[in-house]
């Protein structure tokens, strides 16, 4: 995807599913998520999964 380029066109265009139907399943998907990133934001720090660590201590029978 050409991240470089952004184009608004009218929510009355009725050719949307034709474009999409030509583009790959990973195409849609970064559009996707190029949508969900404008609408919500970009946070560096939550674009990873947190670990979390638990320390438990192994009882003896």
């Amino acid at each position: 995807m050409d991240k470089t380029v952004f184009k608004v066109t009218s929510i009355r265009d009725k050719d949307d599913h034709g474009y999409w139907i030509k583009k790959s399943y990973l195409e849609r998907i970064a559009a996707l998520e190029q949508l969900r990133k404008v609408i919500f934001g970009y946070d560096s720090s939550t674009a990873r999964l947190q670990r979390t660590f638990t320390v438990t201590e192994l009882k003896k029978n």
